[in-house]
């Protein structure tokens, strides 16, 4: 089956198995199988991965944003292609947003600013 990947892939939305958007689909990462021949392995998500695809000046500031607010192993969010159920509108994840780790942005957000207001802890998300 041949996938043209700009219009079935990239830039859908990412939604998870409840219905909770995750975010859009940045980019992708290819693998080769057994033969050699490239597969689509996973997709990428978070401004590390858009910055990558949009390259340019304003793609590596993009880049080093994300890097630079990242205290784990920098880089996108990688989902493996076995996790999305379909894709139609959007991309349908087989799994809850729990269940993935959170964009390395978004963490330390969480981490820095959002659980330091008071409260936070009994907001939803």
């Amino acid at each position: 089956m041949r996938v043209q990947l700009g219009r079935q892939l990239l830039d859908r939305q990412l939604v998870d198995a409840d219905g909770l958007l995750l975010g859009k689909v940045d980019d992708v990462a290819f693998a080769p199988d057994e033969q050699g021949v490239p597969y689509v392995a996973y997709l990428l998500t978070g401004q590390g991965a858009l910055g990558q695809r949009i390259g340019g000046r304003v793609g590596r500031l993009l880049v080093t944003l994300a890097d630079r607010l990242t205290e784990e192993t920098p880089g996108p969010l990688r989902i493996p292609i076995g996790q999305v159920a379909r894709i139609d509108s959007a991309v349908r994840l087989r799994v809850r947003a729990d269940e993935l780790p959170r964009p390395p942005v978004e963490a330390w957000l969480r981490r820095h600013l959002i659980d330091r207001i008071p409260g936070a802890d009994r907001a939803s998300g």
